[in-house]
């Protein structure tokens, strides 16, 4: 299997910037899953470049030094960055203050450094805000949109879709209809 090419970027908001931006930047990505809650996705990963605008900076050093409030403040500006600005600015600083504690702010470091898929997964796992859901979607797209492989990183990709199969704003409307559809049969049954 060949690796891919780095995109350019990654189809998941409408907008050629927000989506360049998490393509380019990891901390956008990683900030994109972690506002990834009861909002679209659309919503959710174009909120790092809207933050980015409001406070001037994703690097994780610096958002984990913010007064808490300022932070809150810019989540709250209208319009609102997440449906609950409060409580995703908390999820998003402690997002950055695990990654500077543990990677020195650069938040490439949990992939790049990753021993191998186990590795990987367990990694993901320890960032504030990311589950288990999340941390599958994140692999896939780490592994079949970047070719971050790491040994054994076959055996943690997930077998069903995610976001890493997205790769064009069409790819992304079957999705959200997939999970639409999936989120009704379980209310159904």
């Amino acid at each position: 299997m060949s690796q891919p090419t780095a995109p350019t970027s990654l189809p998941f908001t409408g907008d050629a910037d927000a989506d360049e931006l998490l393509a380019r930047e990891p901390m956008a990505l990683l900030l994109g899953f972690v506002l990834d809650q009861q909002v679209s996705v659309q919503k959710a990963f174009s909120g790092p470049l809207e933050l980015q605008r409001r406070i001037g900076t994703l690097d994780a050093r610096e958002i984990a030094a913010m007064d808490p409030a300022a932070l809150a403040d810019a989540f709250r500006q209208r319009p609102a960055l997440h449906r609950f600005p409060g409580t995703m600015a908390d999820r998003a600083q402690a997002l950055c203050l695990y990654l500077t504690d543990a990677y020195d702010g650069d938040a490439a470091r949990v992939w790049t450094e990753a021993s191998d898929g186990a590795d990987l997964r367990a990694r993901l796992l320890a960032l504030p805000g990311i589950g288990e859901m999340k941390a599958n979607a994140l692999i896939a797209i780490l592994t079949r949109r970047f070719g971050v492989r790491p040994p054994g990183w076959e055996a943690a990709v997930p077998a069903y879709p995610t976001l890493g199969d997205v790769d064009s704003a069409e790819a992304l409307a079957a999705y959200q209809e997939q999970k639409r559809a999936y989120k009704a049969s379980l209310k159904g049954a």
